[in-house]
């Protein structure tokens, strides 16, 4: 990994940084009694698990990687994996995934990474998420750079390059791969769209040459599935919230977010991999400029995305309820059924506000990638 010093502000932590980090992470109660709390571990025994720590790789080994399998055990019904084989072990890559969990999205393919051998990715991370210096030190010790938020317009541009030359050195120096989000922030109704303006980002470093510029990141569309979004509740208040009113995300808030997403019920969980986008860059390329080549590649990375997406008995069962039909009908039985309209009816009774855009709004988190793969003929074996 890099250490330029012009990357100081938005790279992880490195050489002595490590250490310091860590210790101050022993000694923070807040940080303590909550992943005591989501792991069942005791606080002397993660103190004990972060001692002597100097390194990335050992955060990662003696504490990270652990913690995460607990959680995933914990708090899952397996993970599964589809297009491992496409990452070779000795290549960095850019993944480029949807988002719906803050931590969990690139902390789990970091597990699947990891155990095949294959490179560690570095995550992106939005500056807002900095809510205290535990949270800081712990994100940048699990090497996630920042993305910077809340910039005035005339900083938009200079930042964007700062990062697009941070991400295209790491995979350059192929030591670390990067992920990032498909677009920024997680999405909040299921509906999974490839952000245009993070493909211009990458563009902004390397080569002119379009087929060249994006062959050199190697990206890597990757499609998250979680037949329990863990957040859904925080992410149908969010929606409710900007609906009838103007909504103001608070530190509060997206700390609540980062611990339920942690700590929630998630049920299966299912990873697709797909391809690194290489071939396919010369058809694109033929577009008329480059605004169009920027479309053409969003619209392809969407269908790799949207299109391997796996679609659980949740999302039938929502799509079916929100449309009053039993188009889906075959892909669920009626005990699956009662049992999601349990659940929703406990999760949204703790909310606020009219029950019929609430009840909408929930099961269009679910349905939306139902949606997506009717109008775009996505519905595949891996979704089946």
């Amino acid at each position: 990994m890099t250490s330029d010093s012009q990357f100081n502000a938005i790279r992880p932590y490195i050489g002595e940084e490590i250490p310091a980090a860590v210790e101050r992470l022993s000694q923070a109660e807040e940080f303590l009694t909550l992943f005591s709390q989501m792991t069942r571990v005791d606080k002397s025994k993660i103190q004990e698990q972060l001692k002597g720590i100097t390194s990335r790789e050992q955060f990662q080994a003696q504490f990270f990687g652990p913690t995460i399998q607990r959680l995933i055990a914990g708090t899952t019904q397996g993970v599964t994996a589809t297009g491992l084989e496409y990452i070779e072990k000795d290549k960095s890559y850019l993944f480029v995934s949807n988002h719906r969990d803050i931590i969990l999205d690139s902390a789990i393919l970091n597990v699947l990474l990891c155990e095949r051998g294959c490179h560690y990715c570095e995550a992106a991370i939005g500056s807002n998420l900095l809510i205290n210096k535990w949270v800081t030190d712990l994100v940048k010790l699990d090497a996630c750079f920042i993305i910077e938020r809340g910039l005035p317009v005339r900083d938009m541009i200079t930042s964007a390059n700062l990062r697009s030359h941070y991400l295209r050195d790491v995979i350059y120096e192929n030591k670390d791969s990067v992920w990032i989000a498909q677009k920024e922030g997680r999405t909040k109704n299921g509906d999974d769209r490839t952000q245009h303006s993070l493909l211009k980002m990458f563009r902004m470093s390397g080569p002119k040459d379009f087929v060249e510029n994006f062959k050199e990141l190697r990206v890597v569309p990757v499609s998250i599935s979680y037949e329990w979004e863990p957040c859904d509740d925080l992410k149908t208040d969010e929606l409710y919230q900007k609906t009838v009113g103007e909504y103001v995300k608070t530190p509060a808030a997206d700390m609540r977010s980062m611990q339920q997403g942690l700590s929630g019920f998630k049920g299966r969980v299912h990873f697709a991999i797909t391809p690194p986008i290489d071939h396919e860059l010369i058809e694109i390329d033929e577009q008329a400029n480059n605004g169009d080549r920027i479309a053409e590649l969003a619209a392809f990375m969407d269908a790799r995305i949207q299109g391997n997406f796996k679609l659980w008995p949740n999302n039938y069962i929502a799509y079916d309820l929100l449309h009053s039909t039993n188009k889906f009908a075959s892909k669920y039985n009626e005990e699956e059924k009662e049992n999601f309209i349990r659940v929703m009816a406990e999760k949204l009774e703790k909310l606020e506000g009219n029950r019929s855009i609430l009840n909408n709004i929930f099961l269009e988190i679910y349905a939306n990638p139902v949606k997506n793969s009717i109008e775009h003929n996505y519905l595949s074996p891996i979704c089946e």
